[in-house]
């Protein structure tokens, strides 16, 4: 029977087969036309405009006020057409916003999830408005939102945040050990490092690898105590400056007192 049927289609003319076919193309195309239509209206109905946007996460530094203030501007469109990227962006603008994640809630609305900066550092020079999060990532929000007094202040080129940050973290330990804290560290755009100590004191680190700077540090830290107790003072409270460049030794000043302390004294 196909066979059949077949073969009456394509006994019809030329133009009776070009007509059924014009026929159906023009049907498909007034579906089509009609659902296009239909998704028209749809995405235009008032049901669909966005009613609120939900946030959450880290929201310690992010307030309703300054979101909407910086967010809201940026905004267009309903449920169907706002930009997600584009208000991630607006987000991620904020002061203290480090990374935003904008989702689609049917029927009308967003639901934001926020991760904030966790400060670790003060970054630059004293005044400035950059700080250093956790991932040595640098960013800039009102210092005085900042609710920890003990944070370190950090320096050196952008590129080198992180490195800067991750050398923080492996002198502090050895700084503790002359009883006392690292304040400051700062990496010169040639490559040498410099550090404060709370006590005022500064110690000129030189420049090499991480484990170079390290190495020279642990060999300071070693023999500070014994050479300051010759001389009746305390690292801690008496420590002025230290210059640790030197090959076989390093440069110390105590209170009242200034010398050359060779690192025989720790074996070397």
């Amino acid at each position: 029977m196909n066979a059949a049927l077949s073969r009456t289609t394509e006994s019809l003319p030329v133009d009776i087969r070009l007509m059924q076919g014009a026929t159906v193309l023009l049907a498909l195309a007034l579906v089509v036309m009609a659902l296009a239509a239909l998704a028209w209206w749809g995405v235009r109905h008032p049901a669909f405009a966005l009613a609120g946007i939900t946030v959450q996460g880290d929201v310690a530094h992010s307030n309703a006020v300054t979101l909407r203030a910086n967010v809201a501007p940026r905004m267009s469109g309903n449920f169907f057409t706002v930009n997600l990227a584009e208000t991630q962006r607006a987000f991620e603008a904020v002061p203290w916003v480090r990374r935003a994640v904008v989702r689609r809630e049917f029927p009308n609305r967003l639901r934001v999830q926020l991760q904030e900066h966790q400060v670790a550092a003060y970054w630059g020079l004293e005044g400035e408005s950059r700080l250093l999060n956790s991932f040595g990532e640098v960013f800039e929000a009102n210092t005085g939102d900042v609710d920890r007094d003990d944070l370190p202040r950090l320096a050196g080129p952008d590129a080198d945040s992180q490195a800067v940050l991750q050398m923080y973290r492996t002198l502090a330990p050895l700084v503790e050990k002359l009883d006392a804290s690292l304040e400051e560290l700062e990496l010169s755009v040639r490559g040498s490092w410099r550090a404060r100590l709370d006590n005022g004191a500064r110690i000129e680190l030189g420049g090499g690898t991480a484990a170079e700077v390290t190495q020279r540090l642990e060999r300071f830290a070693q023999t500070l105590t014994q050479v300051a107790s010759r001389y009746s003072r305390r690292p801690g409270q008496d420590l002025e400056s230290a210059d640790l460049r030197h090959r076989d030794g390093y440069a110390l000043k105590l209170r009242g007192v200034t010398t050359l302390a060779p690192m025989a004294a720790s074996g070397k």
